[in-house]
């Protein structure tokens, strides 16, 4: 379905019935990452998958899409929906946008799953490598992003699921140029939201990969430290939603289940 806004187009499907539970992809992404968690879940519960700005079939609103800009979107869709109440599930920047939201609308979120992603803002050497990241999809984008998904599955993996990786790449090549830097740029500049995970109400849970190459491990176990933030770790990378298919729909599930 599409949803007019600020005279661009924002893609998002609404699946189910029961509590409304937001799922949002990540950076090169779109909602169909969700093609067989999204169906699991809404048997019990009402699913909302939604393109964030420049991905997918959403349109770019100008140069920078902040963390915020990218809420806006999610709020305008859920109010259009007449949605007051949901749990956030959001993979890599998918997390950065559901904190956003969780930050600005508290009374509108009812749980918070962080998958593959982080409420820290970006290091300077992070910030560094967003802008050398920047430059290389000026050059060639369909390189830059052929070379960024392969590179977030552990090394044993991307031989293992090869074909799926071919999948997700041709999906992600559909992701223009102006969304790939906006979101770049957004994320470059995104706060520090790990406040949230220390004195927000509603349940949370981070979902984690042992051997993430964009995430330091040590940093996330860090961030949920004497908090009541639900931890679920794998052994394998950025990727769960792939790498550990399974036991993802099992946790997320249960999570839902328990709010």
């Amino acid at each position: 379905m599409i949803l007019e806004y600020k005279g661009i187009p924002i893609y998002y499907t609404d699946e189910g019935k029961g509590s409304a539970v937001v799922l949002l992809h990540g950076f090169l992404e779109n909602s169909t990452i969700w093609k067989s968690l999204a169906p699991q879940i809404s048997k019990n519960n009402r699913v909302i998958c939604i393109d964030l700005l420049g991905h997918g079939k959403t349109g770019c609103l100008g140069y920078i899409h902040s963390m915020e800009l990218m809420a806006e979107v999610v709020e305008a869709v859920l109010k259009h929906l007449r949605i007051r109440k949901s749990i956030l599930v959001g993979h890599s920047m998918g997390g950065y946008v559901a904190l956003a939201f969780a930050e600005k609308r508290p009374d509108n979120v009812k749980g918070l799953c962080l998958m593959n992603s982080t409420s820290r803002a970006d290091s300077p050497e992070k910030k560094i490598n967003r802008e050398r990241g920047i430059q290389a999809v000026k050059q060639n984008h369909k390189t830059f992003i052929r070379i960024a998904i392969k590179n977030l599955f552990t090394k044993e993996n991307q031989d293992i699921f090869s074909k799926e990786i071919e999948a997700l790449i041709e999906e992600c090549l559909k992701t223009p140029l102006q969304g790939i830097v906006a979101a770049l740029e957004g994320m470059k500049i995104r706060e520090d939201r790990e406040v949230l995970l220390h004195f927000s109400p509603y349940k949370k849970m981070m979902i984690l990969g042992k051997n993430d190459p964009a995430l330091n491990h040590k940093d996330l176990i860090a961030q949920i430290q004497n908090t009541k933030v639900k931890l679920v770790e794998f052994e394998d990378g950025h990727m769960s939603f792939i790498e550990n298919k399974a036991e993802l729909s099992q946790e997320i599930m249960h999570f839902i289940e328990n709010i």
